[in-house]
């Protein structure tokens, strides 16, 4: 990316951006670099710090992994969306680790997270910003740790599906069970024998070239919303 788009692109994305000085600010265009990551790579293995991510087309998928393997989706980031507990060198008090892997190919802009966390420590507003950034993703884990604990598993299915829906903007979700069973934490063989029986209930149809077709969106929200 030209300096100066990658100028206007820290602009919009950072509100503390103008108000670095010259020095600073060149040092953040310094360290940002245009990557693009192909779908299906890891692009944060929750151990090291990659650093600030800025989503410019495609979509990313943040989630946690148990001691068994099992992953657990938190949230998704699209274009115009910022990654920042992929700093964790920024931000000491996350104490557990989150991967962040590409669903599709994405152009993302990668700043250092040593050199974000070089401002954040001198500078307030970049410290608030990134605490801000990683605190407003809390309300999308806290929502996925409530249906892991509290939902049944229809409910939990048909929200993942109607989201999934929303997401692509298409009635047609093309995941495999085994796919849909690790976005939610659950089981491949608890996850199709749900899809049967939304199938048998005339909610969708599956099949293994399409992955899952909404048919009744009206049923599955009610679900959702039981």
């Amino acid at each position: 990316m030209k300096t100066e788009g990658l100028r206007e692109l820290l602009d919009e994305s950072f509100p503390f951006f103008k108000n670095l000085s010259p020095i600073d600010q060149s040092t953040l265009l310094n360290s940002a670099v245009d990557v693009v990551f192909k779908k299906g790579n890891t692009i944060h293995n929750g151990e090291e710090c990659t650093g600030v991510i800025l989503v410019k087309s495609g979509s990313l998928r943040l989630y946690m992994l148990s001691d068994d393997g099992k992953e657990v989706t938190l949230f998704r980031l699209f274009p115009g969306d910022i990654c920042m507990l992929s700093a964790s060198c920024v931000l000491d008090s996350i104490t557990f680790d989150v991967f962040v892997d590409a669903e599709e190919d994405s152009e993302c802009v990668v700043i250092g997270g040593c050199i974000f966390e070089s401002l954040s420590r001198r500078i307030p507003d970049v410290k608030i910003f990134a605490l801000e950034s990683a605190l407003s993703r809390f309300s999308d884990v806290m929502w996925v740790m409530q249906q892991i604990l509290f939902m049944s598993m229809d409910k939990r299915l048909a929200i993942f599906l109607l989201d999934e829906s929303a997401n692509s903007r298409s009635d047609v979700i093309k995941l495999t069970h085994e796919q849909i069973a690790k976005y939610m934490g659950s089981a491949r063989e608890v996850v199709s024998r749900m899809l049967k029986y939304f199938a048998q209930e005339g909610m969708i149809e599956t099949s293994r070239s399409l992955g899952v077709r909404i048919v009744d969106k009206k049923r599955l929200r009610a679900i959702s919303a039981s």
